[in-house]
């Protein structure tokens, strides 16, 4: 990899664009997982490559896009392209263009802390990945923000090709700097979407994150979606302690309507064997009313069912 690396620097010295740099990273994993949305225990295995471009002009201006490739799904060897991304920037502003977050989810902080192979203490009924209204049509979002010391805001939109509906606008705010000692962290998010035939959907939230001296870390999030008149709350807590090598977390999540509520906790534990590699458990228990998918909600793995359902995963992690 390193070799592959030096190679690409060189060859983008060559061609006289002593600014620009190309890097190459990547990450794996291999373990068992198991739940209640499989038959049976079974391996688990994943990679995937990550492209890194930037560059600058004679002007200042920074450009560069992320590219990542990602390759097993479901088990399945395949070769997807599952995230990218073009930027540029100058100053503290930037426009990004392409497969990259919406204002909500920008500005929002999710309450999941560490890892786990298979996601599982991500993936339970009451987790809320705070991606507002990203992805209602193709997923090409632009979104325009600017940071000045501590603070910072950003502008989106995504739009429906057909032009039949108007584009999902999202605004969003973030503070980070320290407060009594401790390091805070807070987001205020909003996006909102006109699909015609009297379907508003508008979504507003508020997460806050602290981490103190002790290793100790704390996040909590709040967010209220309306689908034509109909309101689903959410509320997540996720705690997380750090400790040399040593990683535990626990996160705790509950989406609530008119007559359901679909909630589910996680947990992970991680340790860190140096070199990139890492030892990760992850375990999710979800207790779902109904499908949140009905509402266009999230829900994590168990969003399109109802029920208690649990999984768990262990493995290593590896990055490079």
């Amino acid at each position: 990899m390193k070799k592959i690396l030096l190679a690409t620097t060189a060859l983008v010295a060559t061609a006289g664009f002593a600014a620009a740099e190309v890097k190459v990273s990547g990450s794996a994993e291999m373990g068992i997982v198991d739940g209640d949305h499989l038959l049976t225990a079974g391996f688990h295995t994943d990679t995937s490559v990550t492209f890194t471009l930037s560059g600058e002009a004679d002007n200042g201006l920074t450009f560069g896009s992320k590219i990542q490739l990602e390759e097993a799904a479901g088990g399945i060897a395949t070769t997807i392209e599952d995230d990218f991304a073009v930027f540029i920037a100058y100053g503290g502003a930037t426009l990004t263009m392409g497969d990259t977050d919406g204002a909500f989810d920008w500005a929002m902080k999710e309450v999941g802390i560490g890892g786990s192979i298979a996601d599982d203490h991500t993936t339970h009924a009451g987790f809320n990945f705070n991606s507002g209204l990203d992805g209602t049509f193709d997923g090409q979002i632009a979104r325009f923000d600017y940071s000045f010391d501590a603070f910072s805001f950003a502008i989106s939109a995504e739009i429906d090709d057909t032009d039949t509906f108007d584009p999902v606008w999202g605004i969003g705010f973030k503070y980070s700097g320290e407060l009594a000692g401790l390091d805070l962290g807070v987001g205020l998010g909003y996006q909102s979407v006109d699909l015609g035939a009297g379907i508003d959907i508008e979504v507003v939230g508020i997460s806050v994150d602290t981490t103190f001296d002790n290793g100790l870390q704390a996040i909590v999030n709040y967010s209220e979606t309306d689908v034509a008149g109909t309101t689903v709350d959410h509320w997540g807590l996720g705690v997380g302690y750090s400790m040399n090598a040593l990683t535990l977390s626990a996160n705790y999540g509950e989406f609530s309507g008119p007559g359901f509520s679909n909630s589910g906790f996680g947990i992970a534990a991680n340790y860190d064997l140096g070199g990139g590699l890492e030892v990760q458990f992850g375990y999710g228990s979800s207790d779902a009313d109904i499908p949140l998918a009905s509402f266009g909600l999230g829900g994590g793995r168990f969003g399109a069912v109802a029920g208690d359902n649990d999984s768990y995963s262990f493995g290593l992690a590896m990055s490079f």
